[in-house]
């Protein structure tokens, strides 16, 4: 069945999702860069376009989004908050991969009195994270659980050896947010880009994991879990020349403008720029008495042919499998709610492994 779907932003993710859910469905894409609308509109004439600001106080935003079934938000997480909490008012069901860095306990009442579905962090991590604990903490007891991502440039080009494969500034804000984790059943906050981590992953060598604040809703949705952590993965040496620009005060607030212009040239992912994303989650525990550990390893790589992203594919996928459950009536709920709810369901689980196996986003999965 064919529904009308609004996309709020038309980034790289956001571009991706456009193209995936109009294979089936009717799609509008909002944004307020007429240059993002213009490249979308090149790949697939079909998507309707409209540039406009989300946020501009004059816009009426539910009656710009009347004629939807369904919003995906997909606007950079300084303004995700709000956008959600307007497309809430609205009245419309929504999936998010906004990463916005507010509590969502406001809106969930706030959803609830307008009668919608809200589903937040709908990406790769977090999102497939959430997913997988989710789904197997309803299997067995479990007493850790960490995961590493990264999105990393194939071409490793000095100094950085790094390319946004999302918003810049949202990558800023995660190396400058204190990092949020759980060691021995006690929560605690570490800096960003501390603890690293030397690993070595198939297919792509040795990385570095630090902490990042990456565990977010899963930190409240499982209290009785005592170890639970996240790092984001880059090449050796990026970590400390990130750590080297916080210590001369490139992150400073009187800096920050300026420094952010910068670092958003230099790591800005062209289209034709290849990327690869790697994760893997470990989720440990007992089930009858037994210890037991399974894995989730994921390696991808951009798609050349239609010049999409890994990074955008990995989340932006994610989102849509989890759009699908929405607009089949799978998700019964009413509220704002973290993809951990939605992997309790062993069903609605593997439709989304399964949906994206289909387009070429590969899990792998082990079990000691």
């Amino acid at each position: 069945m064919s529904f009308k779907i609004a996309v709020l932003g038309a980034g790289m993710v956001g571009r991706t999702m456009a193209l995936e859910l109009v294979k089936s469905h009717n799609v509008t894409s909002f944004d307020l860069n007429q240059d993002n609308l213009d490249l979308l509109k090149r790949k697939n004439p079909t998507i309707q376009t409209k540039a406009i600001n989300l946020l501009d106080p004059s816009l009426n935003l539910k009656e710009v989004l009347s004629f939807a079934d369904l919003i995906v938000n997909a606007v950079p997480g300084f303004m995700g908050y709000r956008v959600l909490e307007l497309v809430i008012k609205a009245g419309k069901n929504s999936v998010d991969i906004s990463f916005f860095p507010e509590s969502i306990a406001p809106l969930q009442q706030l959803a609830v009195e307008h009668n919608v579905c809200s589903i937040m962090d709908c990406g790769v991590a977090p999102g497939m994270s959430n997913l997988i604990l989710g789904r197997y903490n309803q299997e067995f007891n479990v007493h850790n659980f960490k995961f590493y991502v990264g999105g990393l440039p194939v071409v490793r080009e000095k100094p950085f050896e790094y390319k946004a494969p999302f918003s810049p500034i949202d990558v800023i804000e995660e190396y400058m947010r204190p990092a949020r984790l759980r060691v021995n059943g006690v929560n605690k906050t570490e800096p960003a880009l501390s603890e690293i981590e030397t690993l070595n992953f198939d297919g792509v060598g040795t990385l570095d994991g630090f902490n990042t604040d990456g565990l977010r809703s899963i930190l409240d949705s499982f209290p009785e879990i005592p170890n639970m952590s996240e790092k984001t993965l880059r090449y050796p040496g990026h970590v400390e020349l990130i750590k080297t620009l916080k210590a001369i005060g490139f992150f400073d607030p009187e800096h920050l403008d300026a420094s952010s212009k910068v670092l958003i040239n230099s790591w800005k992912l062209k289209e034709t720029d290849q990327d690869l994303t790697v994760m893997k989650a470990v989720v440990e525990g007992t089930k009858d008495g037994q210890p037991i550990t399974v894995t989730y390893d994921l390696l991808d790589y951009c798609d050349t042919k239609n010049q999409l992203s890994s990074m955008s594919r990995t989340t932006g996928l994610t989102c849509t499998a989890i759009a699908e459950l929405v607009l089949a009536d799978k998700i019964n709920l009413k509220g704002v709610y973290p993809p951990e709810k939605i992997g309790e369901s062993k069903e609605n689980f593997d439709f989304i492994v399964n949906y994206l196996n289909e387009r070429n986003v590969h899990w792998v999965k082990k079990v000691n």
